[in-house]
């Protein structure tokens, strides 16, 4: 680096190596700008996103500590805290630092922040089954901002919980008005009408749409600050080939979210992620592998909340395995 002392290099590098895996290198970055006394919110939160990789609970207890004792981090690492309970299940409490998180913004007068925590929540709410909760979640961000990334995990989590009324609108004004962003023609949108063409059984079109996104499978989106939306066009694409009975393919979209870990972090997708695996193995006649992909993700949620539709569901399909 020519300015070692420019907080965002040592950031940026870190999150680089851990999007490539590399944790250790990001590791002994965000080590050597901690030694330089370097005060930034990606190097605060950077040490809990390492431990979490690492599964070091006490070393992220440690450093959500730190977090959230400085105000420039403290929303973003309670959200964070949010994103790794519900990763394991733990929706209820996840729902209550979510909104902690929103409340800090509100008070602070950052809705636009505050808007992307609960588009995150209601994203979440919709990928584990509750519709309700992620209509209701999604309604709030949208009134709290009309923000690009806003209004599109709203609309995801509406056309995912079955409000495709409420979702299609919010694809077009994505559409109309940012026609040149990169994010939204390569990733948002497709994303949105390959879902919205599922919601019509049009599982030929869906595969369609998402071509275009291909190239950028492995890029980090817009809404990456509120951790969601990474590697969400393969989720959908393997959706599409699922409803397209093309199991294969269903499997490899799948297991290319499970394959990059540094990327997703603890997205949703990731956690469920290998109950989806299941299900395109199991559609496919792979019982041995199916059974061992429902196995992880069970395990993964072996202390999770009982009440959430999409554990009851992957519990029962289990059984009949």
């Amino acid at each position: 680096m020519i300015n070692p002392n420019f907080p965002l290099g040592p950031a940026n590098l870190a999150w680089a190596n851990l999007f490539l895996e590399r944790y250790v290198d990001a590791e002994k970055t965000v080590q050597q700008a901690a030694e330089r006394q370097l005060n930034f919110p990606d190097l605060i939160m950077l040490p809990y996103v390492i431990a979490f990789y690492k599964g070091d609970r006490a070393g992220m207890e440690l450093a959500a500590a730190r977090g959230k004792d400085n105000p420039e981090s403290a929303d973003w690492m309670t959200n964070t805290e949010a994103l790794a309970l519900a990763y394991s299940g733990h929706l209820q409490q996840a729902r209550t630092m979510t909104r902690r998180a929103v409340d800090m913004e509100r008070q602070a007068h950052q809705s636009e922040r505050a808007a992307m925590y609960e588009a995150g929540a209601a994203v979440r709410e919709a990928l584990f089954g509750n519709a309700s909760e992620a209509r209701q979640r999604a309604k709030v961000a949208l009134g709290l901002s009309k923000g690009r990334d806003v209004e599109y995990g709203a609309a995801f989590a509406l056309v995912l919980s079955g409000d495709i009324a409420g979702s299609r609108p919010l694809t077009n004004d994505l559409a109309n008005r940012f026609p040149e962003d990169t994010f939204v023609r390569f990733t948002y949108l497709p994303i949105q009408r390959a879902l919205l063409a599922l919601s019509e059984e049009d599982s030929a079109a869906a595969i369609e749409y998402l071509e275009i996104a291909v190239p950028y499978d492995l890029a980090i989106p817009g809404s990456w600050f509120a951790f969601f939306g990474n590697m969400y066009a393969p989720y959908v694409r393997g959706q599409a080939y699922l409803s397209a009975h093309r199991y294969t393919e269903a499997v490899g979209e799948f297991q290319k979210i499970l394959d990059h870990p540094g990327i997703v972090f603890a997205d949703p997708v990731r956690a469920i992620a290998p109950l989806q695996l299941g299900r395109a193995l199991a559609s496919g006649g792979d019982r041995n592998k199916a059974r061992a992909a429902y196995e992880d993700f069970l395990m993964l949620w072996r202390d999770a909340d009982t009440g959430i539709p999409l554990l009851k569901q992957a519990k029962a399909e289990y059984i009949k395995l």
